[in-house]
């Protein structure tokens, strides 16, 4: 008891559950927000990257685009030339021969045939022909001047209507290495039958005979045709006709 008879009265404390309060973070929870701002730069800065990569192939596809869609014209490549090497002393074209590749400088020839085919000892002689790297000396000879193998043919058209008679067309060689000409490739037809029609009305029974074949030739080598008969020839130029050419230099070696 107190003085005066007054009690003291008694201290009373009041807890409120419902107060708020500031929690203060953890220093695990700092490291792992500072760790994804660091992965989120780094997302950031890829993509950027990406644009960038992205801009120079699109770029690098337009002007290869551009360069197809207008091609320079040769003018312009012409100009572009003359401006590099400068102006010319001269405004004239400078003539190039061209350059013969191997298949190019390889023999061949072909002669043709004539009104006038008839030569000595059954020759047959031509007229116009086209020669390179060969000669032919209007004695019906084709010469080689360079040896190798080549591909010879002949073709011949004769009129056998009148009587009949053994028709013999021969492709012959001259060389060196023998003292004798040499039969190369021939063909024999017998037109011994001629029709009764062609023989009455005095019209044509034309016969043809083609040879063809791969020889080996020397240099000075001449080849000719021959042919029985040959005042039967027909004297129209494409009738007749003779010719070689080179499908392989040299000798093959054995």
């Amino acid at each position: 008891m107190a003085e005066g008879g007054v009690g003291t009265c008694p201290q009373v404390f009041v807890v409120d559950s419902e107060a708020s309060y500031i929690s203060q973070p953890s220093r695990k929870s700092w490291r792992w927000a500072r760790v994804s701002q660091k992965f989120l730069l780094l997302l950031v800065g890829l993509s950027l990257l990406g644009l960038v990569v992205e801009g120079c192939f699109i770029y690098r596809l337009y002007k290869t685009t551009e360069n197809l869609s207008h091609p320079q014209t040769s003018g312009q490549q012409g100009d572009a030339i003359m401006r590099q090497e400068g102006p010319k002393e001269s405004n004239e074209i400078p003539i190039v021969p061209p350059r013969l590749d191997q298949d190019q400088q390889r023999p061949f020839a072909h002669l043709i045939g004539t009104s006038h085919q008839i030569g000595e000892d059954k020759v047959v002689l031509w007229g116009y022909d086209v020669t390179h790297n060969m000669a032919y000396d209007n004695r019906g000879r084709l010469s080689v001047e360079k040896e190798g193998y080549y591909y010879i043919y002949s073709k011949v058209t004769l009129n056998a209507a009148e009587e009949c008679s053994v028709i013999l067309h021969k492709v012959m060689k001259d060389t060196d290495a023998y003292g004798e000409p040499m039969v190369l490739m021939r063909s024999k037809s017998n037109r011994c039958r001629p029709t009764p029609s062609t023989k009455a009305s005095g019209g044509e029974d034309l016969w043809n005979s083609f040879l063809g074949g791969i020889f080996y030739l020397r240099s000075t080598d001449k080849i000719y045709v021959t042919l029985e008969n040959i005042t039967r020839i027909q004297p129209e130029p494409g009738d007749n006709f003779m010719g070689a050419f080179m499908i392989f230099p040299g000798n093959i070696p054995q």
